[in-house]
């Protein structure tokens, strides 16, 4: 089966889980400006995007189910951690958690192994509560938590699927090429991720 082929129901089933939330977040002044700010809150954060790109690195690297179960995950686990952070519950050293996972989910890249699923997945979640937790702690407070919710899940679900589709444009590249590339944009990642966290460090 080819890799659209493969791709084509979970995206099909992403957008019609929250073709409902998009809708709805034009009914009112509050719901839109909910869903935009958490929307653009993972967009803003250079730390959100690369580390959603090396998720969606990683998938495509490891192909197969890994493709939509990887990502799927990540969203779930980051959705939990996003309504701690709503609810005010404390969850300890979130900058620097979200840095390592810059830095980690690039080495993994760069290492370019094969991961069973479940440990692969196992992975993301842990550094998702990290950064749902960002997200939930910082929402406006005339915002949604729904709409506000749904818009850093879709942004964040967008920048996997840029992630996976870099991954496969570089894996249509040379055999050779294609690896040595998706490695090379893992250790770009991670070299931002040594920044980033020692930044949180200091």
């Amino acid at each position: 089966m080819k890799i659209s082929a493969r791709l084509s129901a979970p995206i099909a089933a992403l957008a019609v889980a929250l073709a409902p939330a998009i809708a709805s977040a034009h009914t009112g002044i509050g719901a839109t400006t909910g869903f935009l700010h958490g929307f653009w809150h993972p967009i803003g954060g250079i730390d959100h995007v690369l580390a959603m790109v090396a998720v969606g690195l990683f998938a495509a690297q490891l192909g197969g189910r890994a493709l939509w179960a990887v990502p799927a995950t990540f969203v779930a686990i980051m959705a939990a951690g996003g309504t701690l952070g709503m609810a005010g519950v404390a969850l300890p050293a979130v900058e620097v958690g979200i840095a390592l996972s810059v830095l980690v989910l690039g080495l993994v890249v760069l290492a370019g192994r094969r991961w069973p699923l479940g440990l692969a997945m196992a992975l993301v979640a842990v550094f998702a509560v990290f950064h749902g937790h960002a997200h939930g702690s910082e929402m406006p407070i005339d915002a949604s938590g729904l709409s506000y919710g749904l818009g850093f899940m879709l942004a964040t679900a967008l920048l996997h699927l840029a992630g996976i589709g870099l991954g496969i444009g570089l894996g249509r590249l040379a055999a050779t090429e294609g690896g040595r590339l998706t490695q090379a944009s893992g250790a770009a990642i991670a070299l931002a991720g040594v920044v980033l966290l020692a930044g949180a460090l200091a």
